[in-house]
């Protein structure tokens, strides 16, 4: 998909005409839970490499738009295309970009019966055809770079919150996903372990990956986002780099909610 014509934001004022490839476009999104308008009317182009946080009250529609994004949710109304692929369309193209979507949930959705390393495992050798010597092998190194590789053998329930929030993480790049989704990956921790979810976070983030993320965490979205979306009633009420709707948001309803989690 061509890029288009838009400004990337640099540090202090600057601006660059930012010419990344745009790898989801999201155009007249709706969504409703029976007579409940969740989405209203979504727009929203995702650049490569592009780092964007998702924040706003709760029931804002945050959770919801980035499960339409890999369809764990189907919206009634509007587009959603991942490289220039409608993600609606039931064809192998589709199945395949699917497959390049990783999610990191709230809860860590591990399965209990099996071990760490095999948590990794499966879906590399069921989805992508992979030996179980190839698995191993990339379920052991993505352990590695979140730093738990020596839990390999141990099960979930032997784990922390913290650990197994890492595994999931792991678990989901060893299907070598082109964007991450993560669903507050920090609101089930206890608040000693949120520091090591988001540690491995922004490590990820300085890899080029491109990445959506729905946190409250404010630190990290100031440290690693290059726009900050605010979301209220299912709208996108502000969408700007973080400098710009911490320092002067310009809607009274980021200002009340800044007020509120800034205190």
């Amino acid at each position: 998909m061509p890029a288009t014509n838009t400004q990337r934001h640099l540090p202090g004022n600057a601006t660059l005409p930012d010419t990344r490839d745009v790898v989801v476009s999201i155009e007249g999104l709706n969504k409703f839970y029976g007579a409940y308008h969740v989405l209203h009317d979504i727009e929203l182009n995702v650049r490569e490499g592009e780092r964007i946080v998702l924040c706003g009250p709760s029931g804002s529609g945050k959770s919801t738009l980035i499960r339409c994004i890999n369809r764990l949710e189907i919206a009634e109304k509007g587009h959603i295309r991942v490289n220039d692929t409608d993600l609606a369309l039931d064809t192998r193209q589709a199945a395949q970009v699917r497959s390049e979507i990783g999610m990191v949930f709230q809860h860590f959705n591990l399965f209990p019966h099996m071990s760490v390393l095999q948590n990794c495992m499966l879906a590399p050798m069921s989805v992508r055809g992979l030996s179980r010597k190839e698995a191993q092998e990339l379920g052991r190194f993505y352990l590695n770079k979140v730093g738990i590789e020596n839990q390999a053998d141990k099960f979930p329930s032997q784990l922390s919150g913290g650990q197994q929030q890492r595994v999931a993480i792991a678990r989901a790049l060893c299907m070598k996903p082109k964007i991450m989704l993560f669903d507050e990956p920090t609101s089930a921790l206890d608040p000693e372990m949120v520091a090591e979810v988001l540690d491995v976070l922004v490590k990820l983030a300085d890899t080029g990956m491109t990445m959506l993320c729905v946190t409250h965490e404010m630190g990290f979205a100031r440290q690693v986002a290059e726009r900050v979306l605010f979301l209220d009633g299912g709208r996108i009420i502000e969408d700007s780099p973080p400098e710009a709707f911490f320092n002067n948001p310009q809607s009274p309803r980021a200002q009340s909610f800044l007020a509120q989690i800034l205190h």
